[in-house]
């Protein structure tokens, strides 16, 4: 089996689209900074704004955009200089969400990894008014929450939406529902270093002062923001050919004994959790790069550690069986040969 090199961890980071190298590379002629007021330092202000434009407009927002370093920092920005209460995130969030809202309510999931809205109910009816967390499209399963559902039962409650887009944006349509969206480039062929906290109305947020209106300080990125518009400008119709190749894999996997996390639930096309029962997921990865494929073991955020991924125990697998899961992802240049050949891979490593 050939060693050359197979990338399936599209869901980490993805390529970054050439279109957007040249567009970085424009930017970068105008080095200066656009908060300076001067002739050069305007001139870079107004491409900025320019990129600024077309993003909301690739993605249909009409409300704020505030640039960031990357989806981590716009979910930090939102949930800890919001000026009403984090209440509850979803159970299966981003350790990014974990991580910004520790004390909120942790709202369970079921069986498929979809919030349960029972519980949702119950709780926003006892705690109206603040922040709900929840995610368009988990990171480690690719299963996909009714974040219009959710929405309807967190406004009935005098609450507020927000929600991690990271993984859906350019994929999916944004959640008109949400009050505050968090989004990254490098999910969808953009550069790494930018992303963008999307929201309705400003007063959601404690000013902080510097650049972005005063809600986050730094020199602005702007061949980051340059090349984050034209990533999102992008022609996307490639997901359906990744709706195929994943159900081609779920197929495969199946028939080879192992098991598909979230099999019934809808699941965005390209990020998929697999299951090969007796083989650990570390010593799955280290096969699978041995044989020059590269994929990971739930979040890049998390995989460097061994313990179960919070995800799959909320969803009520054991540590055990958690441990025992490697998670795919699709890019645009997948193709049927990558998946008959991790398909063989899989196989031999079962075996």
């Amino acid at each position: 089996m050939t060693n050359s090199p197979l990338y399936l961890d599209h869901a980490a980071t993805t390529p970054v689209l050439p279109a957007v190298r040249a567009a970085m590379a424009e930017a970068m002629e105008h080095w200066a900074n656009p908060s300076s007021p001067h002739s050069p330092g305007r001139a870079a202000g107004r491409m900025l704004e320019d990129a600024r434009a077309r993003i909301a407009a690739a993605l249909g927002w009409d409300g704020e955009v505030i640039l960031t370093s990357g989806a981590s920092e716009a979910i930090g920005i939102a949930l800890q200089r919001a000026s009403i209460p984090v209440s509850a995130i979803g159970a299966t969030e981003h350790d990014a969400v974990l991580r910004a809202a520790p004390d909120a309510f942790r709202l369970p999931v079921e069986a498929d990894g979809v919030i349960a809205f029972e519980e949702l109910s119950e709780y926003c009816a006892h705690h109206p008014g603040g922040i709900v967390a929840v995610q368009q499209v988990n990171n480690e399963t690719g299963v996909i929450q009714p974040l219009d559902d959710i929405a309807r039962v967190v406004r009935l409650n005098e609450g507020r939406l927000f929600a991690d887009c990271s993984q859906s944006a350019g994929k999916l349509p944004l959640p008109r529902a949400a009050d505050l969206i968090a989004i990254s480039a490098h999910k969808l062929g953009g550069p790494p270093g930018i992303g963008a906290l999307l929201l309705r109305d400003l007063s959601l947020l404690k000013p902080s002062g510097g650049q972005e209106q005063g809600y986050r300080a730094g020199t602005q990125n702007l061949p980051g923001a340059a090349g984050f518009a034209v990533a999102l400008e992008q022609d996307f119709g490639w997901m359906k050919r990744a709706a195929k190749l994943r159900a081609m894999l779920d197929e495969g996997i199946a028939a080879a004994g192992g098991m598909v996390v979230a099999q019934d639930a809808p699941r965005l096309a390209t990020i998929a959790s697999y299951r090969m029962p007796g083989k650990s997921s570390q010593a799955q990865l280290v096969r699978f790069d041995m044989q020059g494929i590269a994929v990971s073991a739930g979040s890049a955020c998390s995989s460097g550690t061994i313990k179960p991924s919070h995800v799959l125990t909320a969803m009520g697998w054991s540590p055990q069986a958690a441990g025992e899961v490697v998670r795919v992802s699709f890019g645009p240049q997948t193709s049927v040969a990558d998946v008959e050949r991790f398909l063989e891979a899989w196989k031999v490593i079962a075996a």
